[in-house]
């Protein structure tokens, strides 16, 4: 038999059970961090020049992205430089920064904002970069988070996530909402409402499209939805359950759990619903399914070996591999960009925590604090992985550096949020 909280986690492909618990208002939500990362680089970041004219203000936008981020100690500089300023890097440097930003917004005669800057190594004495971003006003944040991918990943050789965007599930009175955020859980944006629950959201490669479940013909049905036309197609909508699609890297395909002939098992169809193909055949139940970073292998949760462990077979199907070892209770595989990486929750002393496995040589290491996590989601630069938690008594969304050190949470005012889901780099 399983346990409840198995059924509750696990077996999204048989029931809604709890998943929300209080209403939600439309609002963004609120970051608060702890803990910093090693070896902080210390950078001095000026008031843009003329950067009142914008809806945001992009200095503070490229401030909190750089500080959530745990690798920077951000130093106030007090003033306003712009990219045209002279700057005394030595100067600089002498109050302890390794770097200095300097930029300024200016509007163009078609309505857009010109967003400009520059980065200096005061160390070297040196400019390391510069960019000219013009985008509409809707978009200004936009600018802000690319100045700050391109910060990151000059000083730290790692590509920045901060442009990048977050999918997740809210609920307001008896509406379920699909939304749209960016990556600091501001601008959001609702793609679907629906007086019957949605589950497990998954991006497309492209950032352009999100695969979901919904139950909003009373049972769980798999949609694909192209994000900016909004029109959607069924992928899945066989006898039984339909559940936890995955894309696979090359955006064509989808790995799906179904109960369609028993129980439910792994399977694999195109992403218009045509060319479905088991891939599964056990005497348990196969689920939650993802695509390694190559495409080439599938992990997926089963319980054949008598309780819930993470397992690998190939993309073509065969013999499935015991990935999981350390406890008697883990799930919902979620595996790294790179390919290094396995993020998973384990049940260990009654606490549903975020654990991660280095593949090459299988060593883990517990990352979450918290007691109740679900659904863990890596970062598109593998840096972090974000989760769903609880917090007095409310579902919010966390995120932690995969060696730990930072933890930040997402969270509104008041109501449940779940099922968060870490978009791609954008073309």
């Amino acid at each position: 038999m399983l346990n409840f909280n198995f059924s509750r986690t696990f077996i999204r492909t048989f029931a809604v059970l709890a998943l929300f618990i209080s209403s939600i208002a439309h609002a963004q939500l609120r970051v608060e961090i702890a803990g910093v990362g090693a070896n902080q680089i210390p950078i001095a970041i000026a008031a843009f020049g003329n950067e009142s004219i914008a809806p945001h203000q992009v200095s503070e936008i490229i401030k909190a992205d750089l500080n959530r981020s745990g690798y920077f100690k951000i130093i106030d500089t007090g003033v306003v430089l712009t990219e045209n300023s002279q700057v005394n890097l030595a100067d600089w440097k002498s109050k302890g920064a390794d770097a200095l930003v300097v930029g300024s917004v200016e509007r163009l005669a078609d309505g857009r904002f010109d967003v400009k800057y520059r980065l200096f190594d005061t160390v070297n004495n040196k400019q390391l970069s510069s960019l000219a971003l013009a985008a509409n006003p809707a978009f200004i944040r936009v600018s802000a988070h690319k100045v700050a991918d391109d910060i990151f990943e000059k000083l730290t050789g790692i590509p920045g996530a901060f442009a990048t965007r977050i999918a997740y599930v809210t609920k307001a009175g008896r509406e379920y909402r699909l939304e749209i955020a960016d990556s600091d859980g501001q601008g959001n944006q609702i793609a679907l409402r629906s007086n019957e629950p949605i589950i497990s959201p998954s991006w497309s490669p492209d950032g352009t499209k999100v695969a979901y479940v919904s139950f909003e013909n009373k049972k769980p049905v798999i949609y694909v939805q192209d994000l900016v036309t909004r029109v959607r197609s069924v992928a899945a909508n066989y006898k039984g359950s339909n559940s936890a699609p995955a894309w696979s890297p090359d955006g064509k395909r989808l790995a799906i759990a179904l109960s369609r002939d028993g129980l439910t098992q792994v399977y694999i169809v195109n992403t218009d619903g045509t060319g479905l193909r088991r891939l599964s055949n056990s005497n348990g139940i196969d689920t939650e399914p993802r695509f390694s970073a190559d495409g080439q292998n599938i992990y997926f949760t089963s319980d054949r070996s008598g309780g819930p462990q993470i397992y690998r077979m190939s993309a073509n199907g065969g013999e499935a591999r015991r990935v999981t070892f350390s406890g008697s209770y883990n799930i919902s595989p979620r595996v790294s960009p790179d390919g290094k990486y396995l993020a998973y929750i384990s049940r260990r002393e009654g606490k549903f925590q975020v654990y991660i496995q280095d593949l090459t040589n299988g060593q883990e290491q517990r990352l979450s604090d918290t007691v109740k996590d679900e659904a863990p989601s890596f970062s598109p630069n593998g840096k972090y992985v974000m989760y769903a938690t609880e917090s007095g008594r409310r579902g919010t969304l966390a995120v932690v550096s995969v060696d730990g050190r930072v933890k930040q949470t997402l969270s509104t005012q008041a109501g449940d949020i779940n099922e968060p889901t870490w978009g791609p780099f954008m073309k």
